[in-house]
């Protein structure tokens, strides 16, 4: 019975928490798709480039105070903040936390 109940309450586990991590994965997805299309223009470079300018704590403290969007804008100067959605943001930040220069390096 104790096993039976430790395998149950294993699988439980695991099925919460797969699609957690599959939603985190396509939120930087989607968030790369953002930045191509609305913001590479402007800045005039890849959005690996872009995140790379700070590390996942860094851009975790930078979004975390509200502060993610004049960042943005200070590395793309030309970006233009009134034309990118206020619900694109967290996606853009998924992207550029995922790509930072301390985490995933991207296959191209």
């Amino acid at each position: 019975m104790k096993k039976l109940m430790g395998t149950v309450a294993l699988a439980l586990l695991v099925t919460m928490t797969v699609p957690t991590v599959s939603m985190a994965a396509s939120k930087a997805k989607k968030g790369q798709k953002i930045f191509k299309k609305k913001f590479r223009k402007a800045c005039g470079f890849s959005g690996v480039r872009f995140s790379r300018n700070h590390t996942q704590a860094e851009w975790e403290e930078i979004y975390e105070k509200g502060k993610f969007q004049n960042e943005a804008k200070k590395i793309c100067p030309r970006l233009k903040l009134k034309k990118i959605k206020k619900s694109w943001w967290p996606y853009v930040y998924e992207f550029s936390h995922k790509y930072a220069s301390d985490g995933i390096v991207p296959k191209c």
